[in-house]
């Protein structure tokens, strides 16, 4: 199942497209933050999409594909871009990841004794 989650807390189960973007579009200091999740059973680690509003207006996007060593980050002040990234992801449509310079942060962080993840920086 696939939620999107923003800073104020508000979740949306199944979210459309049009609230996506009515969630991206809310982004500012407060609510900073959106997330994308795919929560299903069958598949193990964690798969999302974030996006972070930060305080020099730009946007800070990020994915894990699963596990920690496929996190990668990317920066831009198109909130269109972001948009289209997000959707793109969401509906598993090629070519999402077109039109930025991904870095690779996995490396950012260790697995703990618990077996979660968490930043190492």
């Amino acid at each position: 199942m696939l939620t999107a989650t923003d800073g104020r807390g508000r979740e949306v189960r199944r979210p459309t497209e049009p609230a996506v973007g009515t969630m991206l579009a809310e982004l500012r200091r407060g609510n900073e933050y959106l997330i994308l999740e795919r929560r299903d059973e069958e598949r193990e680690g964690d798969w999302y999409i974030q996006v972070w509003f930060r305080d020099d207006n730009t946007y800070q996007l990020e994915y894990r594909d699963g596990v920690p060593a496929e996190h990668y980050q990317t920066r831009t002040v198109s909130q269109e871009k972001v948009l289209q990234a997000l959707l793109g992801w969401m509906l598993d449509g090629p070519g999402w990841r077109e039109g930025f310079m991904w870095n690779r942060i996995g490396g950012m962080f260790a697995i703990t004794p618990g077996g979660e993840d968490e930043p190492t920086a």
